[in-house]
């Protein structure tokens, strides 16, 4: 903020790179194994061994079943698959040797435990059938639409939790998406031999995956490729640049984000993000993509708007495909006329991905309408924090006091107490409900309910540390039902 010489007076920070192995735990580690030509042991011949051994087959592995007395199932799959070979006798140690896999459906905790024991020692991934604490690897739920195939694994604690997932993904998921796989195969070869650089060859192929999802279930087609290849040679023709989305990030609930900021994180070089972008939500991007903290915080350290301006110029002009990942909705209070000036005059494209801002996040949050016949006529949303931190001077005060208007605040913490008897001494009923919301969508949300003269109170007690929202007005009389409300 300035000081009294003209200067910036506000404590600035750099933009930070968020590490590139930032992600959360994982269970166990989603890998898809190649077992073409491959020899792979399984021991036993009930049911549940033939079921993966005709998985194992039809990934193209070469099955050798060891089994004294084979269930009539497993002598109709090795009937139906020709390299499935059954031997009549129990597995040995030296069986293992050379395999590339190893499953076994062990008759007792004794059995699966000297499988597992010769499996490691002969250095080759074991899985004994439904006895977890001897598996090296697990079987999933699959869906099928080879070459794209999709696993759901939940570490063996709900098999058929993942079965219900795989249905589901089954039904959003046309059984033609095999012929668009098969198509990306066939025709890379054809685009490689455009020579293209890496940021067009990821233009192609996210113009590919948005054809083959809008296709409506009809089958690739010559004319597909031939309009892809023309589209991919007219950009490789064209200068190299970038492009910058500006993307909502909402209020930071990851599952408001709209379905077409969900694909913008999936397809970019860059994410530079605000401090109030959740975790969950960074959780959804690209995961090779570079991450960098450009946040803003109020009274706090900040990036200087010049900077970050300066930064999406620079990296759109270097090609790359930058999200500018902004808190709620980049329209509101996000200073964006500023980015996209300075992106479209070095003639960058840059877009807009609208967020759900916070305002409303909130009113979902209450449970409560903004607006109401005959009480709210208006909606009406402002900003409490001026460039140098304190109360705007330039309101509309008249239209702030008006009774039958909802008035939304942000970045109303610090000039609360300002705000409100501003507000008062224009004529606001100092019995108007008001609500402050903090974290409004997350986990840890808070809600402080109150007449508009006795928040700056209740507030200074709570001492909020999160972003905060303020409503006041006529409608917000509906939160003082509000589950998890506090008043003073």
């Amino acid at each position: 903020m300035p000081d009294a010489t003209g200067a910036d007076a506000t404590p600035r920070r750099n933009p930070s790179e968020l590490a590139l192995d930032a992600i959360r735990p994982l269970a166990n580690l989603p890998v898809f194994f190649k077992l073409t030509g491959r020899r792979v042991v399984v021991a036993g011949g009930s049911e549940a061994a033939a079921w993966k051994a005709e998985l194992l087959a039809a990934s193209g592995a070469d099955v050798a079943v060891y089994a004294p007395s084979p269930a009539p199932k497993m002598l109709e799959t090795a009937g139906r698959h020709p390299q499935i070979a059954i031997f009549l006798r129990a597995w040995a140690a030296e069986d293992l040797a050379g395999a590339a896999l190893a499953v076994a459906d062990a008759a007792n905790a004794a059995e699966a435990e000297a499988f597992a024991q010769a499996a490691r020692q002969a250095k080759t991934p074991v899985n004994v059938i439904d006895q977890p604490e001897f598996c090296d690897f697990s079987f999933g739920a699959i869906v099928n639409r080879s070459p794209l195939v999709i696993g759901i694994s939940t570490d063996g604690a709900a098999p058929v939790f993942g079965q219900a997932l795989r249905a589901r993904i089954e039904a959003l998921i046309p059984a033609n998406f095999s012929a668009w796989a098969r198509a990306a195969k066939e025709w890379r070869p054809q685009f490689s031999e455009l020579g293209a650089a890496f940021r067009q060859r990821r233009n192609f192929w996210e113009r590919f995956a948005t054809l083959a999802l809008a296709s409506g279930g009809r089958k690739p087609a010559s004319h597909d490729l031939d309009g892809l290849l023309a589209a991919a040679a007219a950009e490789k023709g064209a200068a190299t640049l970038g492009q910058v989305v500006l993307v909502g990030g909402g209020p930071g609930d990851a599952e408001l984000l709209t379905l077409k900021a969900v694909r913008a994180l999936q397809s970019a070089d860059v994410i530079l993000f605000d401090d109030l972008i959740s975790p969950a939500v960074l959780e959804l991007a690209r995961r090779e993509a570079q991450r960098i903290n450009v946040g803003k915080r109020g009274h706090g350290p900040s990036v200087g708007q010049a900077d970050i301006s300066a930064l999406l110029v620079s990296l759109g002009l270097a090609g790359k495909k930058v999200v500018r990942l902004k808190g709620g909705d980049p329209a509101v209070f996000g200073r964006t006329n500023e980015e996209i000036a300075a992106a479209r005059a070095a003639g960058i494209e840059c877009t807009i991905v609208p967020g759900v801002t916070a305002a409303l996040a909130a009113a979902a949050s209450l449970g409560i309408s903004l607006s109401e016949r005959d009480r709210a006529r208006r909606i009406q949303f402002i900003t409490a924090h001026a460039a140098d931190g304190s109360l705007p001077v330039r309101l509309d005060w008249p239209a702030l006091v008006d009774p039958g208007a909802t008035t939304a605040v942000y970045m109303g913490v610090k000039t609360l107490p300002a705000l409100a008897r501003r507000l008062l001494d224009e004529g606001l009923d100092p019995l108007t409900p008001a609500v402050m919301i903090e974290n409004a969508s997350l986990p840890e949300e808070r809600r402080f309910v109150a007449t508009l003269a006795d928040m700056p109170a209740l507030i200074a007690a709570a001492a909020p540390t999160g972003p905060c929202m303020l409503l006041y007005g006529q409608t917000l009389d509906r939160a003082n039902n509000a589950e998890g409300s506090a008043a003073p």
